[in-house]
């Protein structure tokens, strides 16, 4: 019988050993304390085993004899207390490389020890065990005078200039563990409530969100030749040589023609002269896209760019979102989801804005907006009871260090549900607390607008006190395919607004109707038969559908409390600002 990931924890330590270090049959930190959990640490006291990790803080005692080390190996907030004597140098069995107790010392050292369990001194506080070493089995030193993340706390936006360093530090680390536990918890609704995963383009020609706002895909700039960036103009020479082989094709042309009209047309002399049109036809052409091409770039007629000659043949972007995509998969499958990374040139540098950033987009097929709501609730309920069961650790870290009404705020939405409220009553509560309540926004409120942050926090901080769902938007500001109502007015849209953030999720029924969505799609100044493909979806076998996308970075910051995007995303991008390392 196979052994699963929750029998590791319920024996003895050599069987929690990590499955995958059996060159030094690590056992991580994680296990070790929560084998001590269960029975205060007695059931391992005794026990030899090996840990490995980052040396967090080091300290000597007894005039240098004696360091005692936090060593965290990323699989818990907790760190582990190692012991480590100067009396393990001297021993034959020490295979280290090192010779002294400094080499150890500093902060950022990687260390592997093996080690006796035994339980601290009684004046110890907030300790259960600790490890006494016996062996030095390895250790990656570390330039203490270099080292860029000090053992005192960094601020966040010194960090981000630091991306390669930062997983080092208790704050990253965490929030890579709740993001690795909410992907988890994301495949594991959607695979628990029938739906299919699929993988949708990163490159697209549709503007899902009709914005504008795409980063284009072009292998043309290689060649682009930068000393000569200007404006497709034709000189006069050029312009002379061109007349003149157009001029020379005219004349092959009426020569053909002439002879056509001969009683008795020589056929090889019209072969020949064939050719010469086709050469010169050929020629003609090069000519002409010799002289558009400026900067590099080759030219149409009026000077834009050509693209034919592009990878694509054509102008293609990063996508802003797989719905449109993923839709033609719904209409066969019902129930799909894609989860992947959107991309939107926005040239924003606000705390709730990224240049590359993760979206869960599921359609539900033979749905209603009423469906829709549902599973977007029952989703981010799901996400946030995972989290309570796997991160209880990380989210007391996050409460104690960044925000006191974390925990709490993850319990409220995990147990209780959203309340609901359509568009035109929540903006009448909002006007509401401006007369009554003398409660002043930046932003005025009235009926039609495009609610803000500062609106949609009110509603879920103030008046709900926690996520409710806003359904029947204003048709004007929501996007073309989603269902017109009978009103004429609205359209059965849904946003889900969360305390901390405001806007967590977005949704709608999809317009299902030929006739209204391609009236909506030329009231929005769109091009049909571009999205022809779109379209066949209500050609072939309509039918009621809907969906909804979710930001998975706000999704984290709404669990852990934290106050800017940039720090919940392992490499955060924003105008000016790639970074790998620094």
């Amino acid at each position: 019988m196979e052994t699963t990931a929750a029998d590791l924890t319920k024996t003895l330590p050599h069987r929690l050993t990590s499955p995958y270090s059996k060159c030094f049959n690590r056992v991580p930190i994680v296990s070790v304390h929560e084998k001590a959990d269960e029975n205060g640490g007695l059931s391992l006291v005794g026990e030899t085993l090996v840990v490995g990790g980052w040396v967090k803080t080091g300290r000597e005692a007894d005039a240098g004899k004696i360091l005692f080390l936090e060593v965290n190996d990323g699989s818990t907030p907790q760190s582990l207390q190692v012991v480590v004597s100067s009396e393990i140098f001297s021993s034959s069995e020490t295979s280290s490389g090192v010779s002294s107790l400094a080499d150890m010392r500093p902060t950022g050292t990687s260390v592997v020890i093996e080690g006796e369990i035994k339980l601290p001194p009684e004046t110890a506080k907030g300790q259960v065990i600790e490890l006494h070493a016996s062996r030095v089995l390895s250790v990656g030193k570390c330039d203490a005078s270099t080292y860029p993340i000090a053992k005192k706390k960094q601020t966040l936006e010194y960090l981000r200039d630091k991306i390669h360093m930062r997983p080092r530090t208790n704050t990253i680390q965490s929030i890579a563990r709740v993001r690795n536990a909410l992907a988890f918890a994301t495949h594991e609704f959607f695979n628990l409530h029938g739906f299919c995963y699929v993988h949708t383009p990163l490159i697209t020609k549709s503007d899902c969100e009709g914005a504008g706002e795409m980063f284009q895909v072009t292998t043309l700039l290689g060649e682009c030749d930068e000393e000569d960036g200007k404006k497709f103009t034709k000189s006069s020479v050029e312009e002379a040589v061109v007349m003149e082989k157009r001029a020379e094709t005219a004349a092959i042309e009426t020569k053909i023609a002439e002879m056509k009209q001969e009683e008795k047309p020589s056929k090889s002399g019209l072969k020949e002269q064939n050719k010469k049109l086709e050469q010169a036809k050929k020629d003609l052409s090069e000519l002409e896209r010799k002289f558009r091409k400026v900067g590099g770039l080759q030219r149409s007629d009026d000077g834009t760019i050509d693209y034919s000659e592009d990878f694509f043949g054509e102008k293609t972007f990063l996508t802003v979102s797989g719905q449109l995509a993923v839709e033609t998969y719904a209409c066969a499958l019902s129930n799909v989801y894609t989860f992947g990374p959107t991309f939107r040139a926005e040239d924003s540098y606000t705390t709730r804005h990224l240049a590359e950033f993760w979206m869960i987009e599921p359609e539900l097929a033979f749905a209603d907006l009423n469906d829709d709501m549902q599973c977007a609730e029952d989703y981010v309920r799901h996400c946030c009871k995972y989290l309570l069961k796997t991160c209880r650790k990380d989210l007391e870290f996050f409460q104690k260090m960044y925000d006191k009404n974390c925990l709490e705020r993850v319990e409220n939405v995990a147990n209780n549900p959203f309340g609901r409220v359509s568009y035109t009553e929540a903006i009448e509560i909002l006007k509401d607390a401006v007369e009554t309540k003398k409660k002043e926004f930046v932003y005025p409120v009235e009926w039609g607008i495009d609610l803000a942050t500062e609106h949609e926090r009110y509603l879920a901080e103030e008046v709900y006190k926690k996520p409710v769902v806003v359904y029947n938007y204003p048709k004007d500001i929501k996007a073309f395919y989603m269902r017109l109502n009978p009103d004429g007015k609205t359209v059965a849209a849904m946003d889900i607004l969360v305390p901390k953030v405001g806007e967590l999720v977005g949704g709608s029924q999809r317009e299902e109707r030929l006739d209204v969505l391609e009236q909506r799609m030329k009231d929005c100044g769109l091009e049909l038969e571009e999205y022809s493909w779109y379209l066949d979806l209500r050609r072939y076998g309509s039918v009621t559908h809907s969906g909804f996308g979710l930001g998975f970075e706000r999704l984290i910051l709404f669990t852990t409390g934290m106050e800017n995007i940039r720090d919940v995303i392992p490499y955060p991008r924003w105008p000016k600002n790639c970074l790998e390392g620094h």
